[in-house]
C-alpha cells in the first residue's frame, strides 16, 4: 500500500465536489420553478465555493494531509468531506451527502481506469486544482493558497519512481473496486454498463513511449531485425499523443479530472437508482476508533454553529425515497428528480441539540485503551475544526 495515496484522493474527491456543487447550486440559482429562490443569489454561490476552497486548502490542513500515511477508509473520508462542505453558510443532508459521496467516487473511479500511465494520475489531479483555481479567481487570498498547495505536490511527487506511481495506482484501485454505483450520466454516454460496472473501450491512442500493438520483431543472435510479423490486437489504437504538463500551469493534454458537469444538464448529477454500496462485514480493528472519532466529531457541532447575526441554509441535492414525504414539493410522473432542492433559511439548533444527544451516547461506554488514542484521522479532523 503506497504511503501517497490520501493526498491525491482528497483533492480529486474535493474536486469532484465542488463540480457537483457549483453545477447544482447555479441551476438551483436559474430555475424558474423554485419557489425559494429569493433567497438565493450569485454572490451566495460564489460565497460557498470561496469557503469551501478556502478551507480545503488551508496551509496546516494541506502539511498534515501530505505527510505520508496510510489511506483513509471510506466512512472517514466521507466525514471529513462533510466537514469540509459544511465550513460554508451552506448545510447537506445526510442523504445529500452520500448520493454526492457516491458520485465523486465513481467519477473518480473512471478517472483512475482511463489514465494512461500511473504518472497520469498527476495530470487528471493538476486538471482539478486548475479548475478548482478558476472557482476562486475573484479571490486573490484563495488563489495563493491553491497555488501554493500545487506547488507543494509538485515537489513532494515529481520525484518519485515510476514502481511509487504504480503502486499508488494499485491502492487506489483496491480502494474504489467494490463500488458499482449506476450514475445516469455515464450510461447515457454508454462508459457505464447497467451492473454499475465501467466499459472501457480497447481504442484510442497509446501513452507516450509505448509503440503501437499489432507488430511482431524478430531479430537474430547479433541483435540485426530479420523479420516482422503481425498480429490482430482486437482494438484501434493510434500513436501517442504528446505528453501532458506537470508544472504550475500549462497544457495538460489529457481531459481526465476536468469539469464533466454542465449547468444546462442538471440531470448528469444524478444517480439512477439508489444504490447499495458493499459494506465490509469483517472485523475491523479500526471500527471503534472511527466510531469514537465520529462520536466526538457530532458532540461537537453544537459549538459550529453560525453566528446569531448569519442565516445559513440547508440544501437537498437530491430526492430520495424517504424524502419525498417530508418536503412538501409535489411533482407529475414527467418530472425529474433533479428538480427538487429544497432550501431552508434556518439555524441548525435543533439538529445539532440532537447530534449532541446522540454523542453523549456513544461515549457513555468504556475509555479506548491508551494504546487506541490516536485516532486515525483525527488531525485532520481537529485542523478541520479549527477553520
Amino acid at each position: 500500500m503506497s504511503l501517497r495515496t490520501l493526498p491525491l484522493v482528497f483533492i480529486n474527491l474535493g474536486g469532484e465536489m465542488l463540480y457537483i456543487l457549483d453545477q447544482r447550486l447555479q441551476a438551483l440559482n436559474t430555475s424558474e420553478d423554485n419557489s425559494e429562490k429569493g433567497i438565493w443569489s450569485e454572490n451566495d454561490r460564489k460565497r460557498v465555493m470561496t469557503d469551501i476552497v478556502g478551507a480545503m486548502f488551508s496551509k496546516d490542513f494541506m502539511d498534515e494531509l501530505l505527510k505520508p500515511q496510510q489511506l483513509y477508509s471510506h466512512r472517514t473520508l466521507k466525514t471529513v468531506l462533510t466537514r469540509l462542505a459544511h465550513t460554508s453558510i451552506m448545510r447537506l443532508s445526510q442523504a445529500s451527502m452520500d448520493k454526492l459521496y457516491e458520485l465523486m467516487v465513481m467519477a473518480f473511479k473512471y478517472q483512475v481506469f482511463l489514465c494512461p500511465r500511473p504518472k497520469d494520475l498527476l495530470l487528471v489531479t493538476y486538471n482539478h486544482i486548475d479548475t478548482i483555481r478558476e472557482f476562486v479567481q475573484h479571490t486573490p487570498v484563495v488563489v495563493n493558497q491553491v497555488d501554493e498547495t500545487h506547488r507543494k505536490v509538485i515537489e513532494v511527487y515529481s520525484s518519485l519512481p515510476e514502481g511509487e506511481f504504480q503502486l499508488l495506482r494499485q491502492t487506489l484501485l483496491i480502494f474504489l473496486q467494490d463500488l458499482h454505483v449506476r450514475v445516469s450520466l455515464f450510461l447515457k454516454n454508454k462508459v457505464q454498463n447497467p451492473n454499475g460496472r465501467f466499459a472501457l473501450l480497447s481504442s484510442g491512442p497509446v501513452p507516450p513511449g509505448i509503440d503501437v500493438p499489432g507488430l511482431i520483431r524478430m531479430f537474430d543472435r547479433k541483435g540485426r531485425e530479420v523479420r516482422r510479423g503481425e498480429f490482430p490486437t482486437g482494438g484501434s489504437y493510434t500513436s501517442p499523443i504528446r505528453e501532458g504538463c506537470f508544472e504550475l500551469h500549462g497544457d495538460r493534454v489529457i481531459r481526465l479530472g476536468m469539469n464533466i458537469y454542465s449547468r444546462n444538464h442538471p440531470e448528469e448529477t444524478y444517480i439512477s437508482k439508489p444504490p447499495s454500496v458493499k459494506k465490509d462485514d469483517a472485523p475491523n480493528l479500526l471500527a471503534k476508533e472511527e466510531l469514537n472519532l465520529l462520536a466526538r466529531l457530532m458532540g461537537s457541532m453544537k459549538a459550529e454553529d453560525m453566528a446569531e447575526t448569519e442565516t445559513g441554509f440547508r440544501i437537498n441535492l437530491f430526492m430520495t425515497d424517504g424524502e419525498e414525504g417530508g418536503t412538501g414539493t409535489s411533482g407529475g410522473a414527467g418530472q425529474s428528480s433533479f428538480e427538487v432542492i429544497n432550501i431552508q433559511a434556518i439555524q441548525d439548533e435543533q439538529a445539532a441539540t440532537q447530534l449532541a444527544r446522540i454523542a453523549g451516547q456513544f461515549t457513555e461506554g468504556d475509555e479506548l485503551p491508551e494504546s487506541l488514542s490516536t485516532n486515525k484521522g483525527a488531525d485532520l479532523l481537529a485542523l478541520m475544526d479549527d477553520l
